[in-house]
């Protein structure tokens, strides 16, 4: 789940963050809870599904809309 959780944060970063963002969230905390060996890993997903949500936030507030692009 840790790992799964940084390749959605990753991939949310540019495409799907609205949906990706939480996905993210969610598995790292799932991850970080059951005691996983890879908290480094679980701790990115977290940070860039956090990062997902952010972008997605400032994109949002520059052109007011639901969704962005380039």
């Amino acid at each position: 789940m840790a790992v799964a959780s940084f390749i959605l944060g990753l991939v949310g970063l540019l495409a799907l963050n609205v949906v990706l963002g939480p996905v993210s969230i969610v598995l790292a905390s799932a991850a970080l809870l059951r005691g996983t060996g890879r908290r480094g890993r679980a701790f990115l997903g977290l940070g860039l599904g956090v990062a997902d949500l952010l972008v997605l936030l400032a994109f949002m507030s520059a052109d007011n809309t639901l969704s962005w692009s380039f």
